[in-house]
């Protein structure tokens, strides 16, 4: 994801980034049923897509850490 990306992730909310990382996490198995079938030859997808979720997971984190402070 780019920085721009992420900044308008940041304005969502934590419902909405949540149904964003179940349709990566989607997107993810598809990748590797896509790959291990030989249809796929770019395996560099899947770490960005594991990249991807990992970015939402934490923007997620912190909204609710956020949310626990006020």
């Amino acid at each position: 994801m780019k920085t721009k990306d992420l900044k308008q992730l940041r304005t969502k909310t934590i419902k909405e980034l949540e149904g964003l990382i179940k349709a990566k996490k989607q997107d993810l198995l598809l990748s590797y049923a896509k790959i291990k079938a030989g249809k796929e030859k770019n395996t560099s997808l899947i770490k960005r897509i594991r990249r991807d979720i990992a970015q939402l997971l934490t923007l997620v984190r912190e909204k609710e850490i956020l949310e626990r402070s006020k």
